[in-house]
């Protein structure tokens, strides 16, 4: 039963992962803008981490279990679990720098320097003690370092982006009391499992969708949870409707719903004047919204009437 759920749970990591990376992409490639990057070096990185460094660990321990001996599969294990951290301190340093970035902060190179220097730092570390000390176990060590930097740099992004700098966050405060308290709780619910954990396959599967899960929230949200309008408009300020139209792949039948939508049409007299079906007009409508990033007809022409195109 349970190698059943962890196909599933595999499956179910890739599926989170691949939608990850893609709505960070699209993020990016929509808006232009630098947070966005980073948010997508963010999704690489942390996965990366999870396939190399957690999957990675599943994998070593079923192929390998009947070739060698258990000793040398607990070192290989072990000796693979570290090199997968980098993986991990550049995912942490790219949550960082998204937060900066979304409060209105400034990177600061140094900052990048010292971040560095202090992680590989601690890696080292870690491996000296893995490789000179049999009185710690390698697996504790690593799970404790995993729990207290996931503590301490998820509670320093929660609060750069809760406490924006002179206000000059770029996004919403209604979006910065939802993004900050859920990074939070994204790593309480990543860590819970791995408190008490030893052995226990059932508690690995727990941690490990919490893992992949968790860290699609931010692409999730930014994508389907709110409106970027400051994006929307620092990108699109100078097109025209048929340039805004293009850059958001609206079709030319949705472009002529747009139009009468913006002149104060109701779904029923669009059908009426444009001759289609009531339900073509919503199904076209809803298209719109997703595509444009807005959730309601309110939305789709304030933003309409702030970039002047109409």
């Amino acid at each position: 039963m349970l190698h059943y759920l962890g196909y599933l749970i595999f499956i179910l990591s890739v599926a989170l992962a691949a939608g990850g990376v893609v709505l960070s992409s699209r993020l990016r490639n929509r808006y232009r803008h630098d947070i966005f990057s980073t948010l997508l070096y963010f999704q690489v990185f942390i996965f990366t981490f999870g396939f190399y460094g957690i999957w990675g660990q599943v994998v070593i321990k079923a192929f390998l279990s009947t070739y060698i001996s258990a000793e040398l599969l607990a070192r290989f294990s072990d000796i693979a679990m570290l090199m997968g951290l980098p993986f991990l301190v550049f995912a942490w340093l790219m949550l960082i720098r998204f937060s900066f970035g979304i409060s209105g902060r400034k990177n600061n190179n140094w900052l990048v320097f010292w971040f560095l220097l202090l992680n590989f730092s601690i890696i080292i570390i870690v491996g000296y003690i893995i490789a000179k000390t049999s009185a710690v176990k390698p697996v504790s060590l690593i799970k404790d370092y995993f729990i207290s930097m996931n503590f301490l740099y998820s509670l320093i992004a929660s609060l750069l982006i809760l406490f924006p700098l002179k206000r000059r966050s770029i996004i919403h405060d209604y979006d910065r009391k939802i993004i900050a308290p859920a990074i939070f709780f994204v790593m309480a619910s990543q860590c819970t499992p791995l408190l008490f954990y030893t052995s226990q396959t059932y508690i690995a599967i727990i941690f490990i969708f919490t893992f992949f899960a968790g860290n699609t929230f931010l692409p999730v949200y930014l994508n389907y949870g709110t409106l970027l309008s400051a994006f929307t408009s620092e990108t699109t300020k100078d097109l025209s409707f048929e340039e805004f139209c293009k850059k958001y792949e609206v079709s030319p039948r949705e472009t002529d719903i747009v139009r009468e939508i913006c002149n104060g049409l109701s779904n029923r007299e669009i059908s009426d004047k444009l001759f289609i079906s009531l339900q073509t007009v919503k199904d076209h409508t809803h298209r719109i919204y997703i595509k444009t990033n807005v959730k309601s007809r309110v939305q789709l022409i304030n933003l309409v009437k702030e970039l002047k195109i109409l």
